[in-house]
């Protein structure tokens, strides 16, 4: 049981409850702290003193004043307005992913709202009922703003949600599992949709995905360096010691561990062995390490994010109520585009390792683009081809969003961050470098194949069985695609 008292959450826990593994409850600490806020919201609407977002309209509307009687119908209608997002729903750990994050941020005790709130939220967790929202529709400041409301509309018992995987009526499902709808009070509606959680929710799941594709990336290049009769003496660790930098001693380390014992290598160390490899695989520790590191930087800022009071106002202890500007994306969104390019260039090294496996005037004698019959047989010819597809989509959406910008809200909202932006750019870019990787895992699988009798590394004939439990050697041509899906599926779960 995970207990939320607003605390920093790892990126391994939220992709634990994302993925339905891990449980997740209110910390008394929590509540306590919580109803303590809640107090002086309930003490503002009492002694009737103006407070953005309690009893105040929003954004532009923020100098007018909303009387008693309509403060109910105030954060009710905020959050039905504010639903307009668009385009295909969230996943489902995505969307359960916010409301974790969602209720984390309540728990704070920043927010004003009651416990309840965020026990709401929670117990949709625990029985799988999963607010359906719209991807599009975010710029990312004041935070997530049509997302969010797309979950307390769910929340509220209006819109749609899905109960175990199946689609209704939110105020069925809400029903069905036995958990009566939030009617909002003051504050309430506002402390749901000021945030950043839909990008820390879609961009972190991409960045776990991210990271396990960095490892793969190593096992791709030390197969791809077996293949090609290449020399292990580039991760040398005096080498990498001269230039200490965390992820390229570690993925020198990484490679050293996967060639260990090579027969292949012992076959070639003598005689007219080549002096240096090509950048794409004598470099590897440089660029595969530098990727582990923009890794590493954007994983610390997300996590950071996850225990962060992102709504607007924040209410404390000594009963000050503070408008500021925590739900602007500018950390995430520029931390999600360091981490989009960095795996765009974790693919471009890829397919340069593709193509040295492929061609025929670069390949060591493997066969032309691998195949026994070459003219006949096209082998991985057009795989190469669909790797430089997927590499030139990547390099398109590797533009930063972070640097744009358009006001909103009447000028009001004058800068924001595109983060939302950035976190689904750097899913797809995920996506599509486990297709190429998956590529590359092949290819040199299917280059290992000429090279036996000869074993590679321990830790590189470990992968290629594992490979090989996934897809055959191609002794003719077959559709490759459900190859490459297949694999693809089997480094998003982890093939390292």
């Amino acid at each position: 049981m995970l207990e939320l008292a607003g605390q920093r959450l790892s990126l391994q826990e939220i992709e634990d409850v994302a993925f339905g593994r891990l449980k997740v409850g209110l910390a008394s600490s929590a509540s306590s702290k919580m109803a303590g806020s809640r107090a002086v919201i309930e003490r503002i609407v009492e002694e009737g003193e103006a407070v953005y977002g309690v009893n105040t309209g929003f954004g532009k509307l923020s100098d007018i004043r909303i009387p008693k009687q309509e403060l109910a119908a105030l954060q009710l209608n905020l959050v039905r307005s504010h639903c307009c997002g668009l385009g295909d729903p969230l996943s489902e750990p995505e969307s359960r992913a916010m409301l974790l994050l969602r209720a984390n941020v309540l728990a704070k005790g920043l927010s004003g709202a009651r416990p309840l709130v965020a026990e709401t939220l929670l117990k949709m967790l625990a029985a799988d009922v999963t607010p359906i929202i719209p991807e599009k529709g975010s710029v990312g400041a004041s935070g997530d703003l049509a997302p969010l409301a797309h979950l307390a509309l769910c929340a509220i018992g209006e819109g749609m949600a899905l109960l175990r995987s199946q689609v209704m009526a939110a105020s069925d499902a809400l029903r069905s599992a036995g958990i009566e709808p939030l009617v909002l009070q003051a504050k309430e509606g506002l402390a749901l949709l000021n945030g950043t959680q839909a990008m820390c929710a879609v961009g972190g799941l991409a960045m776990a995905r991210g990271r396990r594709l960095a490892a793969t990336a190593d096992i791709a290049g030390a197969m791809s360096l077996e293949a090609l009769l290449g020399t292990p003496v580039a991760f040398d660790e005096r080498i990498h010691r001269a230039r200490p930098h965390k992820g390229q001693v570690a993925v020198a380390e990484h490679l050293q561990h996967l060639l260990r014992d090579s027969e292949i290598r012992r076959s070639h160390e003598t005689g007219d062995r080549r002096v240096q490899d090509a950048y794409s695989i004598r470099c590897m520790p440089q660029v595969h390490g530098a990727v582990r590191d923009a890794l590493d930087h954007a994983l610390g800022i997300l996590e950071i994010e996850s225990g962060s009071a992102t709504d607007n106002p924040l209410v404390f202890e000594n009963g000050d109520v503070l408008s500021g500007g925590n739900f602007h994306g500018a950390p995430l969104a520029m931390s999600m585009d360091y981490a989009a390019i960095a795996l765009t260039d974790l693919m471009s090294i890829s397919e340069r390792r593709i193509d040295r496996l492929v061609n025929p005037d670069l390949n060591e004698g493997l066969p032309p683009f691998l195949t026994s019959h070459p003219g006949t047989c096209s082998g991985f010819m057009i795989a190469h081809v669909a790797a430089v597809s997927l590499l030139a989509e990547a390099k398109v959406l590797a533009h930063p969003a972070s640097i744009d910008n358009l006001p909103t809200s009447g000028g009001k909202e004058d800068h924001v961050s595109m983060g939302m932006t950035s976190a689904l750019k750097l899913r797809t870019i995920v996506g599509l470098a486990e297709k190429v990787l998956a590529i590359e895992l092949l290819a040199a699988a299917e280059g290992l194949e000429y090279r036996k009798p000869l074993k590679p590394g321990a830790g590189v004939e470990d992968a290629f069985q594992r490979v090989r439990g996934l897809v055959p050697r191609l002794t003719e041509d077959r559709v490759l695609s459900v190859d490459i899906e297949r694999v693809a599926l089997a480094i998003r779960a982890g093939l390292e």
